[in-house]
């Protein structure tokens, strides 16, 4: 299907139903049986209907804001595609939110109604909803409720399905909605404060989407599996759902984080979108791993990664290299990607930056790992690095359908029909990032000789010394958790004359502080004079969703780390 002819992401949806039909489209293990179960595409059509029946009956318009907050399964798809078949708007929350966090969206964007996965979720919703005196018109819930909430329109997805399917009398209308009406409202992070309603439109995603398609063109493949693991609530994700309908690919829900590498042999995939953390703990695990080796599986892995880097960083490599790197395929990259389920061709990195390190040894194990660049006011792809010809230093090309142009101080400047529509309810907000038709990244990049974009820098989260220099925290903080025995580092040092730093050690490791400092003494043996680290604290806990110091898509909460860790940061100065 020619994406640029489509107007919403529901056609695309409906339009690929019709070639599939019987064929296996969404793929999870139910809970209760522990037993892997699929839907077909018919079934993943009918139910949408269904679903859309029910919204237009609760008198879901054109406009409408409806929020939507679960895990990763079948019905997060089938919701959203539901919600924009009746013209709506999908406002994707993160299961992980705080009642707080649920007040302010709500108070936001003030959405019609809630489809919503389990009990937990709807107490935390309902309660922030009754806090502002605000009833939803309907509640539709995935999971079995075991109590009723007084004044509130219950809807339950089973019964939904049980009494609709195959009979609704539901037909998606595609002249209801053109590429220029918003689809969704995702909202940010909030690494630094409250998030932002970022609008996009079905245009946008399906730019991004085609875009998309084109560089996995260079993935020779007929029939994809993608294995899905970061939250659908996250643009990233969210869009690569709509790239995976257009290629008419399988798909299989993670059980979870915990789960994720047994799910991987699982599931077989051919692809997996993934954020840097994963990478970074999966490179650490096989550190790991391999230190515990010796003799001739030693040798044989440290050969694989030192003609594998020479391979990706196009130096040449002998005659019997050559040779030696065949029977390396076949003796360790291809019993890697078997313990990954045999068919991965591409691992897809973004989300944050990926330390040039684990990217280059990622691929030198044939674990092609393709970095790319984005956010989420760009739908949220901008470049990506192409299979056939990866720079590990690079977040890669520009995708086909986007304009990018570096500023006089270096920012990165995006443009194309991918681009937001604004921030919903903060035109102030909107016309800072958004002038004459270019969007202001707040990244700081340069283009290489051969068309790859590389960032160097970020305008916002950058260390300011009282010196007046500046420093990128993210760049020590890779090279501290390059280092397998640390798990998580945080660098602070704003307004103050030297560097210091919260380290969180990998549990598999028992370290004391003077072996910490040895790591810290190497790290700083390749730091500029300024970079240096001069003191460090240990940690007994990491930063995580439950402490709210990490966000759903494991990037720091700076500014919550700095309040939390306020006493301990400023004794470091104090008594100097």
């Amino acid at each position: 299907m020619n994406l640029s002819f489509c107007n919403s992401l529901p056609e695309l949806f409906f339009e690929n139903c019709k070639q599939k039909l019987n064929k296996q489209h969404l793929i999870y293990i139910n809970k209760e049986t522990g037993k892997q179960e699929f839907y077909n595409w018919n079934q993943t059509k009918d139910e949408a209907l269904s679903l859309s029946n029910i919204l237009f009956d609760q008198k879901v318009q054109k406009g409408d804001r409806v929020m939507l907050v679960s895990e990763n399964r079948p019905e997060w798809l089938i919701s959203d595609i539901s919600i924009m078949s009746n013209g709506a708007i999908t406002v994707p929350n993160y299961t992980t939110y705080s009642v707080k966090d649920f007040e302010y969206v709500i108070q936001d964007c003030k959405p019609i109604g809630l489809i919503v996965s389990n009990e937990n979720i709807v107490n935390k919703i309902i309660t922030a909803a009754n806090n502002l005196g605000y009833v939803f018109n309907f509640i539709i819930h995935l999971d079995k409720l075991d109590r009723d909430y007084l004044g509130q329109n219950l809807i339950s997805y089973a019964k939904i399905i049980k009494f609709n399917s195959r009979t609704t009398s539901f037909v998606f209308n595609k002249e209801i909605l053109q590429r220029k009406d918003p689809a969704c409202i995702i909202y940010t992070s909030g690494t630094e404060g409250n998030p932002k309603g970022v609008i996009l439109s079905h245009g946008g995603i399906l730019s991004n989407c085609d875009s998309a398609l084109d560089l996995l063109k260079d993935i020779k493949i007929k029939n994809h599996t993608f294995l899905t693991w970061l939250p659908l609530s996250h643009s990233y994700e969210h869009t690569a759902q709509f790239v995976q309908i257009a290629i008419q690919a399988k798909v299989f829900y993670a059980e979870s984080l915990e789960k994720l590498l047994s799910n991987l042999k699982t599931a077989s995939p051919t692809i997996m979108t993934a954020v840097p953390r994963f990478y970074n703990n999966f490179y650490n695990k096989i550190k790991i791993n391999i230190s515990k080796t010796q003799g001739v599986k030693k040798i044989l892995f440290d050969k694989t990664i030192e003609i594998g880097e020479k391979l990706i960083l196009q130096k040449k490599i002998s005659f019997f290299e050559k040779i030696l790197n065949f029977f390396l395929d076949i003796l360790v990259r291809r019993k890697i990607n078997q313990n990954l389920g045999g068919n991965i061709k591409a691992f897809i990195s973004g989300g944050g930056p990926l330390d040039p390190k684990v990217g280059l040894y990622l691929n030198s194990l044939g674990l092609k790992t393709m970095q790319g660049y984005g956010l989420t006011e760009a739908s949220p792809i901008v470049s990506c690095n192409p299979a056939n010809f990866i720079k590990v230093d690079t977040v890669g090309k520009i995708l086909k359908n986007t304009k990018v142009k570096i500023a006089e101080d270096g920012e990165i400047l995006v443009s194309g029909e991918n681009i937001m529509l604004g921030y919903w309810n903060n035109e102030q907000a909107t016309k800072k990032v958004l002038i004459n038709n270019w969007l202001y990244t707040g990244d700081i990049g340069e283009i290489d000789s051969d068309g790859y974009l590389k960032i160097t820098d970020r305008k916002k989260d950058i260390i300011v010394t009282s010196g007046g220099d500046n420093i990128s925290p993210a760049k020590i903080e890779n090279l501290i958790c390059a280092n397998p025995e640390i798990d998580q580092a945080f660098v602070y040092g704003d307004n103050k004359n030297y560097l210091v730093a919260l380290i969180f050690v990998n549990k598999e490791f028992k370290l004391s502080k003077q072996e910490v400092q040895t790591i810290i003494d190497k790290v700083n043996n390749n730091l500029t004079a300024i970079e240096k680290i001069k003191n460090f604290q240990l940690l007994d806990e990491g930063f995580t969703l439950e402490n709210n110091m990490l966000t759903p898509t494991m990037k720091t909460k700076r500014y919550v780390i700095r309040k939390n860790f306020s006493k301990i940061l400023n004794s470091f100065y104090h008594s100097s």
